[in-house]
């Protein structure tokens, strides 16, 4: 596979599935703005999936569109990293998941702007302007509830001790990475890596959150087809209709 076009599903895949667990709750939030906001970043999320998969599929050249990458491939075929297909769990655990992929979303995008690749450039500067918001609302939410009652902290401490170790995969580059920060496509890691750590930081800092050590063992895998049962369940969910009934449209 052309390693381009490897990279853009990367980045359409992990937007695809982390906009469908946020559509699960749709109904579910804990309190009505909140419902309201996780669906209107799972909005964003699948908006910028369309983005890179429209772009995907006109790269591969085999008269695919988006919803062919979206709802056709199967599990091993995607290339989302594992954090993103982890279950939602309890609100703690959703908002976690969320502030630590907006983290490194929004590192990756800015360093995205200034790629060799126009489209790409394009792409990441459309999406800064949302991944900025969800990282400021994230973050902000881990703060309030990790420095709150002694329930809301306890559930976000634990809920950063279980996904720390799948967060570590987003920095993991193999060489369809090396070869896009060759060519001037992708940012680097380590200043990705510093970045993120940096804001983490500052963030659980302020909400009284102990961070789990930067050089803990991480999963891997995502990235190359290799997934947990989590996201066939999802995607079992998210093409039924499309499998179901071969061509349909609306």
């Amino acid at each position: 596979m052309d390693p381009k076009l490897d990279y853009l599903l990367r980045q359409g895949d992990n937007a695809l599935i982390l906009s469908q667990q946020l559509c699960k709750l749709c109904g579910k939030g804990p309190a009505l703005e909140e419902d309201m906001a996780l669906a209107n970043v799972a909005l964003d999320l699948l908006g910028q999936t369309r983005m890179w998969l429209t772009y995907a599929a006109e790269l591969e050249g085999l008269g695919r569109s988006e919803d062919h990458l979206a709802y056709l491939r199967d599990a091993h075929q995607m290339r989302c990293c594992l954090i993103v297909e982890q279950p939602n769990g309890d609100y703690g655990f959703t908002l976690m998941r969320q502030f630590l992929f907006d983290t490194w979303h929004y590192f990756l995008m800015q360093g995205l702007t200034r790629s060799s690749d126009p489209r790409i450039a394009e792409i990441a500067e459309k999406s800064l302007k949302e991944v900025t918001y969800h990282l400021r609302r994230s973050g902000d939410l881990v703060v309030r509830l990790g420095d709150g009652t002694p329930e809301s902290r306890q559930r976000m401490q634990s809920a950063l001790d279980a996904l720390w170790s799948y967060s570590g995969e987003m920095f993991i580059y193999d060489e369809i990475d090396d070869q896009m920060v060759a060519q001037g496509v992708a940012p680097d890691a380590a200043d990705l890596r510093a970045s993120f750590l940096e804001h983490a930081g500052e963030i659980f800092a302020e909400a009284t959150l102990a961070m789990p050590p930067a050089d803990a063992w991480m999963h891997k895998g995502g990235k190359v087809g290799k997934h947990s049962e989590h996201l066939g369940y999802t995607l079992a969910e998210m093409q039924f209709l499309q499998r179901a009934y071969p061509g349909a449209d609306w």
